[in-house]
């Protein structure tokens, strides 16, 4: 598939700088339409779709985050679950021919976790929090209606996924941010953390969408519905992320525990498989974490602090 015209909801997030660079790379003459659209809005949401009329959307829009979800449930519904479902009905009345790449969250496994193996897209969906809950209802919706209306649909179960730019509301650029505080002598030489203990499968956000490219290109080789994890197949623990992260700065450290940081629920270890991914679209991560790292520490210490992309 060579798109001309591709949507993208939640454009202006995190993940979606990155997209928009992927995709303009693989496709310089496609017009990359921001999806600017309320997505609780459904007649907004229609029109949105009817005057893009594009040939892929790729539904990045939603609450992102679990502590967010938590605090504010049906609001986290409202988007996660009747936003994707309101993208997907337009596209089936307004747009059939028109691929829907949705983006999910490797969260849904939830419960899951505790085989202690590395799950593939098999694994049963047992989310253990709000934010998961949301995103597993929107997953088992959008396959249903693939299923029932002929609806054109990837659905991706991404692991967790970090970068440049990232919102410190995150483990990894929360540690940044602090690091680059106190290597700026803006805060005292200590960093409050989290369950430092937990094991998590991370890979860098410039792989994570270069797989959303690959769904796009492949789009008439996929069955709809079709489902992949996008997994290094590797736990890391939180606490030696910690110690990479904390031996490149420029002085000593301290290390406290923050209960506000802690969830009420949390999986020892987490990680995923993803081969069907390797298999069918030719992806696998290829950004070392150490790299990764780097660029996010080198990001949050220069002086401008600009946004990346």
């Amino acid at each position: 598939m060579t798109p001309d015209r591709i949507l993208i909801t939640g454009s202006t997030g995190f993940v979606g700088g990155y997209l928009r660079s992927a995709l303009a790379a693989e496709w310089p003459a496609a017009a990359l339409i921001p999806g600017d659209a309320d997505v609780t809005d459904i007649a907004a949401v229609r029109r949105m779709i009817e005057q893009a009329r594009p040939d892929a959307v790729v539904h990045l829009a939603g609450i992102a985050s679990v502590p967010a979800a938590r605090l504010a449930p049906d609001r986290a519904f409202a988007v996660n679950l009747g936003g994707s479902i309101a993208v997907a009905r337009a596209i089936i009345e307004t747009a059939p021919n028109c691929l829907m790449v949705h983006v999910g969250s490797a969260e849904c496994y939830g419960g899951s976790f505790r085989a202690g193996t590395a799950l593939d897209e098999s694994a049963a969906l047992a989310p253990l929090n709000t934010y998961a809950a949301t995103k597993a209802a929107a997953d088992l919706s959008l396959g249903a209606m693939a299923a029932e209306s002929g609806l054109r649909l990837v659905r991706f179960r991404p692991f967790n996924h970090t970068g440049p730019g990232q919102s410190d509301a995150f483990v990894i650029p929360a540690f940044a941010a602090q690091i680059a505080a106190i290597m700026a002598g803006s805060q005292p030489p200590v960093i409050k953390v989290g369950n430092l203990d937990a094991a998590r499968d991370f890979l860098d956000v410039r792989d994570i969408v270069r797989a959303y490219t690959l769904a796009i290109a492949h789009a008439n080789d996929l069955m709809p519905g079709a489902i992949f994890n996008l997994a290094s197949g590797t736990p890391r623990r939180i606490g030696d992320i910690l110690h990479t992260m904390i031996s490149a700065a420029d002085r000593p450290i301290t290390v406290e525990i923050d209960p506000a940081r802690l969830r009420p629920v949390d999986i020892p270890s987490a990680f995923g498989d993803a081969t069907a991914a390797d298999r069918i679209l030719g992806w696998r991560p290829t950004i070392d974490l150490t790299t990764t790292l780097q660029d996010m520490l080198t990001a949050n210490t220069r002086p401008e602090r600009t946004q990346i992309p």
